[in-house]
């Protein structure tokens, strides 16, 4: 089973487009990362700069509208995540729970959509699907 977890930093919905991490803070997180990595459940990992570097685009009636951020309306926005392999939604949970996220910030555990959830038609509709996101993956 895979999931993904969402890092959801409070306060980043309004941090500059330069905001980084401090030394110490990136130390812990490699330390975590390396751990999940050395259990061999780490598939993916990246973090994301805040939402003032970024774009929203919305649709409306066909038409696509851009707005540059920072996004007034947001609350909660990603910072980063990581995408797990392992046996279960309490595993995936457990792995969270050893997160070194500061300021009071949230991980949201989800699990990913296997092609073989969804009913016949739906997967005959989505053919090639996974041959696109695995060689979009190898080229990464």
């Amino acid at each position: 089973m895979r999931f993904m977890m969402i890092v959801i930093p409070k306060g980043y919905e309004s941090a500059p487009p330069d905001q980084v991490h401090s030394a110490e803070a990136m130390a812990k997180m490699m330390e975590y990362n390396r751990a999940l990595q050395k259990a061999g459940v780490l598939l993916a990992l990246d973090g994301l700069f805040p939402p003032s570097s970024g774009a929203r685009i919305s649709f409306a009636d066909g038409k696509a509208t851009v707005t540059d951020g920072p996004f007034a309306e947001a609350k909660e926005v990603i910072g980063g995540y990581w995408i797990i392999q392992v046996r279960s939604r309490e595993e995936a949970i457990e792995w969270a729970k050893r997160a070194p996220i500061l300021c009071d910030g949230i991980i949201e555990v989800r699990q990913i959509q296997e092609m073989g959830e969804f009913p016949e038609d739906v997967q005959k509709a989505a053919e090639g699907f996974e041959t696109l996101r695995d060689s979009s993956a190898a080229r990464a």
